[in-house]
């Protein structure tokens, strides 16, 4: 038997869901009296618990709602949560919708997923009526609210409700409780390649690192420049400072001879991948000037201690 519900949630989702129209209960003894008859006849109806809008339901018969904004759930935080749902009960219970013959969630995908892990048949459901936009949202905010989503994840997250649904930023915005701003700031963060999306979602660069990186235009230079600063450990300023040391190079005048310049296509192509790869070793912008007989490698660096750092990348004692 599980305990009985406490809510855990904010008011937001608690203020959504309430707004939601939760299953309508029998309102005559003949009524009951048919809905326990097919009951009895087919297992997979919800038992009705006795609050309006909640009932138990066959953990089989729920399906994962395909707008879930979390990509990954750790598999050591659901053995967590199944052993305490095992010694303590379910304190909160699952939110669900009517689709055909099944049911969906809206939310609650981790306390689903722990009783699969722990084979209990069935789990206490609140049933409401919810439209697909609304079960997006609820599915969102319940998300962020309850379980910290990665910035990535919550990025996506509001992209979804934006694409699927057709709604503008402010709309998304209203639907979830957040600042346009906030929804804005975030949606900024999928114009990342997906390399440095990589890194934020896991943590190693922080939405303060990657709000400056997105302002370099170049993505090349960009992932150059975040790999510098993991490797250093780099704070937002010094990023900051990394980010406009570097714009100030790349505002320098060309130093690329003539004759470099009449490279043919094949050639001209060769000697671009070079500076690319070279670019990528040291972490500096590296130009080469190349000819059939002679050529050069510039090296652009940011002061003595980017000096320092480049001379040690080409295992150099100054």
């Amino acid at each position: 038997m599980c305990a009985a519900p406490k809510s855990r949630l904010g008011r937001g989702l608690g203020g959504l869901i309430a707004a939601a129209s939760p299953a309508k209960p029998a309102s005559t003894p003949a009524a009951a009296d048919t809905k326990a008859a097919a009951s009895a006849a087919a297992p997979s109806a919800p038992t009705v618990t006795g609050a309006p809008g909640f009932a138990e339901i066959a953990v089989n018969l729920i399906a994962p709602s395909p707008y879930q904004a979390r990509k990954e759930i750790s598999p050591e935080h659901l053995t967590e949560l199944a052993e305490s749902i095992r010694s303590e009960g379910l304190l909160q219970p699952i939110v669900v919708r009517k689709v055909a013959d099944k049911y969906e969630l809206i939310a609650g995908e981790r306390r689903w997923r722990a009783f699969q892990l722990l084979k209990i048949k069935t789990i206490p459901v609140r049933l409401v009526q919810a439209s697909n936009a609304s079960s997006a949202a609820l599915g969102l905010i319940e998300n962020l609210q309850r379980e910290g989503l990665n910035p990535l994840e919550e990025a996506y997250g509001y992209a979804s409700l934006i694409r699927d649904f057709d709604l503008t930023q402010e709309a998304a915005s209203e639907r979830v409780g957040k600042g346009r701003a906030t929804v804005a700031n975030a949606l900024r963060l999928l114009s990342l390649d997906a390399e440095l999306q990589g890194y934020v979602a896991k943590g190693t660069l922080s939405v303060g690192h990657a709000k400056v990186l997105l302002g370099v235009e170049d993505a090349a230079q960009r992932a150059v420049i975040a790999r510098r600063v993991i490797e250093e450990g780099l704070s937002v300023r010094g990023t900051e400072k990394l980010v406009q040391a570097k714009k100030a190079g790349a505002a320098a005048p060309s130093v690329q001879s003539p004759a470099a310049r009449k490279l043919n296509p094949a050639d001209a192509a060769a000697v671009a991948g070079i500076e690319k790869k070279l670019t990528s070793h040291l972490g500096a912008r590296v130009a080469v000037q190349h000819t059939p007989k002679k050529g050069k490698i510039v090296i652009a660096y940011a002061g003595n201690e980017d000096l320092q750092r480049i001379l040690e990348k080409l295992g150099i004692e100054a």
